[in-house]
């Protein structure tokens, strides 16, 4: 009798194993990835280039000064910062599919809530809602989705997901300046709020999925088993690289804040948070003190993000084949130039290269700056260790534009500060040009088992 059940059960493994696993004619990853550019593009209410074209109308009928207004906009930014790490954490254990939704509802009710303050400090309040759920939440949500499903692609699939971002920047002022002009900025904070919820909250309930092996999948939807046996080497043949790059083990938040390649990279990214918002955030006085018409300042935001959509694909496609820290490095040195381009303005035209300098600043950003926290650190903690990193982005970017009204209010002129903003993209480059990937993965070539690294 036992021998009969031994066998029996024997034969029911047997045929489980033989059971194959699902099987998709289209790989799901393609969907995330289109929810994860829609979620960068409805993250605009949280973000500089839309809250700059609120900021004089709002700030004319609130009755506030340029400071007052910084001041608010920076400790909104402070308070993201603050709660980022908390959000990454929730990432990585609950999964997008649960905290995508949930930031869109409370990202459309901020939207709601800012077209019914009438006193600082509602601004102050509405400012901490938007910012923490658009620019910080509901962006970490998209990259880490973009992350989770796809590897070998990471960079290409990153940079087609940032297409949301640029879109965004290239439209979102030209609507925000109609609706305030036709119809008041009260009303251009109830469109923002109809569209996320709209547009974000049922698909974040009924499409999303957390990773590929939630549905028996992997990233990029290739199955590791299936990778061809590595050839042998001849000399002078240089070694096919495999289809898919194997996953690598993960950092924990601990062990990346003690490695120093952690702040070297974090020195690029607080740098253009810090210079990049600044100069957004005041844009249409900055270049208005050039001679530069408001209308065309406006546009210049749009051109940038032309020019970084433009960008945007072919600064992935080298992310996946150059070591990350070239590429940053080289970000750097646009956005010095463009800050040193600004401080001395020797034609108006010259305004058309800053903005395309800016605009290739922001493609590398969202390209090779996003994939290399998970290239370097691995995916099981990359919520947890992005959420640390954009923190502390976001401090910088709470920093940005308060050292530009003070210099505007204190020096009458915003030479002192443009100076400041030239300087310190260069120290970064400096610093990252040293970044080598961390020691444990050392014995990993940059450019093959590991891209954009």
């Amino acid at each position: 009798m036992n021998s009969q059940s031994s066998c029996t059960e024997a034969e029911l493994n047997n045929h489980q194993e033989e059971i194959p696993p699902p099987t998709y004619k289209y790989f799901p990853g393609w969907t995330m990835l289109g929810i994860a550019g829609m979620a960068q593009f409805l993250s605009a209410p949280g973000q500089s280039f839309s809250v700059a074209v609120f900021k004089d109308p709002m700030r004319v009928s609130l009755g506030l000064t340029e400071t007052q207004y910084s001041l608010a906009y920076g400790f909104a930014t402070i308070v993201s910062a603050c709660l980022l790490p908390f959000v990454g954490r929730l990432l990585d254990y609950w999964g997008a599919r649960i905290v995508l939704p949930i930031v869109a509802v409370g990202l459309a009710l901020a939207c709601f809530f800012m077209s019914q303050i009438h006193t600082l400090t509602g601004l102050y309040i509405g400012f901490s809602l938007v910012r923490s759920l658009g620019q910080g939440a509901l962006t970490l949500i998209s990259v880490w989705m973009v992350g989770e499903w796809f590897e070998k692609k990471r960079g290409r699939a990153t940079a087609l997901a940032g297409f949301g971002s640029a879109f965004s920047v290239m439209t979102v002022p030209l609507i925000n300046s109609w609706l305030i002009t036709q119809y008041g900025w009260k009303t251009g904070w109830v469109f923002h709020a109809v569209t996320v919820a709209v547009c974000l909250i049922l698909p974040g309930i009924f499409f999303v999925r957390n990773r590929p092996e939630d549905l028996g999948l992997h990233p990029d939807g290739i199955d590791p088993a299936l990778e061809p046996e590595p050839e042998e080497e001849k000399p002078g043949q240089k070694p096919r690289r495999p289809l898919l790059i194997p996953t690598i083990e993960s950092w924990t938040v601990r062990q990346v804040l003690r490695d120093p390649t952690f702040w070297k990279l974090l020195s690029v990214i607080t740098t253009h948070a810090l210079v990049g918002t600044g100069l957004v955030f005041h844009q249409i006085s900055l270049l208005g003190s050039h001679g530069v018409p408001m209308n065309w300042a406006i546009r210049m935001m749009s051109f940038q993000a032309i020019c970084a959509t433009l960008l945007m694909f072919p600064a992935g496609w080298v992310t996946d084949r150059l070591p990350s820290r070239y590429i940053l490095c080289f970000s750097m040195l646009c956005l010095s130039l463009a800050n040193l381009i600004v401080l001395t303005m020797p034609a108006i035209w010259m305004v058309v290269v800053y903005t395309f300098l800016l605009g290739t600043t922001g493609s590398i950003f969202r390209s090779t700056a996003t994939v290399v926290w998970i290239n370097y650190y691995g995916r099981m903690n990359q919520g947890a260790v992005r959420g640390v990193a954009w923190s502390m982005m976001i401090l910088a970017s709470a920093l940005g534009p308060l050292p530009v009204a003070m210099s505007i209010d204190y020096f009458g002129s915003y030479n002192p500060v443009l100076c400041l903003f030239a300087t310190l993209p260069l120290l970064a480059a400096a610093a990252v040009w040293s970044a080598h990937p961390p020691q444990l993965f050392k014995d990993q070539p940059e450019t093959e088992s590991e891209p954009a690294v």
